[in-house]
């Protein structure tokens, strides 16, 4: 009996006063957290966003670092550009070559003609030295005979002549080597870009044919998926080796037409009527000799400039000019 008067009349938890603390603090953190529920919804939304961006940032920097991805990316962004200037700028390879092939026929006729004009100066340049010696060894004479009969007049006169004319002749011999330096590079240009030009024209010839078979074969897509697997893409190979031909022979193309340029100054400006010549043109032809090698004549360069300067080395202005000899492309039409 006891025991039972005594569970009967035990008191639970919330019926203490504690227990009545207890339920305040709960409604009142009920109530609080009701409150601060658009809070913790919004936390919450935060705190998802902020793990799906963070696996986002992952997952792009682990691709990033990809290097097939980014070769993938880099072809997607080049033929895009390639397309967007295309509107406006013709980027097809082969008709920049076909371009280039014209330009250096028209330029070779060019240089044909001013070889031809170069020739003539430096034969009359020629006549003028060879008439300026007969003329001094005419003077001697006369000056020997004029001293033998005791003629001081004449002795004065005739040896201040022949003075004057071996002084022109050395202006004018030093005048020939630089015009004989011209023409020597003149030539060789002209005879290299012939084996250039019809290397060029079989080249675009067989890279038509080339380009056609891939085109009729290749899509963006399939080379796309090539590059991402890995395997090199054919057209997209064809493609850089056509640019690094294009680069090759405008690089050709631009330094025949600077050549013209600067040998048309040089011819310009010699006034054989007068033995006088202009420095502007000659001063680029010097500006030339002293750069590095060049791209059509490569190591010929340093050789026919050593040649023009050497008076051993005796040029014919009769031998034919753009005979194919040997030089850096003797092996190209082999």
């Amino acid at each position: 009996m006891n025991d039972l008067e005594t569970s009967k009349t035990t008191k639970s938890f919330w019926q203490k006063p504690e227990g009545i603390t207890g339920l305040l603090f709960l409604g009142a953190l009920g109530f609080g957290l009701y409150s601060a529920l658009p809070f913790l919804i919004t936390l919450l939304q935060n705190t998802i966003y902020f793990g799906i961006l963070l696996a986002v940032v992952g997952a792009m920097t682990f691709v990033a670092l990809d290097p097939k991805f980014r070769t993938l990316v880099g072809y997607i962004y080049k033929t895009a550009m390639r397309s967007i200037t295309g509107m406006f700028i013709n980027l097809n390879p082969i008709a920049i070559l076909e371009t280039y092939i014209r330009d250096m026929q028209d330029s070779r006729e060019d240089m044909n003609k001013q070889i031809t004009n170069l020739r003539g100066q430096m034969q009359s340049l020629q006549q003028v030295i060879t008439r300026n010696t007969s003329e001094k060894d005419l003077n001697l004479k006369r000056a020997s005979k004029a001293k033998e009969v005791g003629q001081k007049d004449m002795v004065i006169l005739s040896s201040r002549k022949v003075g004057r004319l071996e002084k022109s002749n050395m202006t004018l011999q030093t005048l020939y080597t630089k015009l004989e330096m011209l023409y020597r590079a003149l030539a060789k240009m002209y005879e290299t870009s012939g084996v250039v030009l019809e290397d060029t024209i079989d080249e675009v010839d067989v890279k038509k044919r080339e380009q056609a078979a891939l085109r009729a074969g290749t899509s963006a897509f399939r080379s796309a998926m090539k590059i991402i697997s890995g395997d090199p893409d054919k057209k997209y190979m064809f493609d850089k080796a056509m640019e690094n031909l294009v680069d090759d022979i405008g690089a050709k193309v631009g330094e025949m037409e600077r050549f013209m340029e600067l040998s048309a100054k040089v011819i310009a400006s010699v006034d054989l009527d007068n033995a006088v010549y202009e420095e502007e043109g000659f001063a680029m032809l010097e500006k030339w000799q002293n750069e590095g090698t060049s791209i059509l004549l490569g190591n010929e360069k340093p050789l026919l400039i050593a040649k023009a300067q050497d008076g051993a080395e005796i040029l014919d202005l009769n031998a034919p000019v753009g005979v194919k000899k040997k030089n850096q492309y003797s092996e190209i039409l082999k």
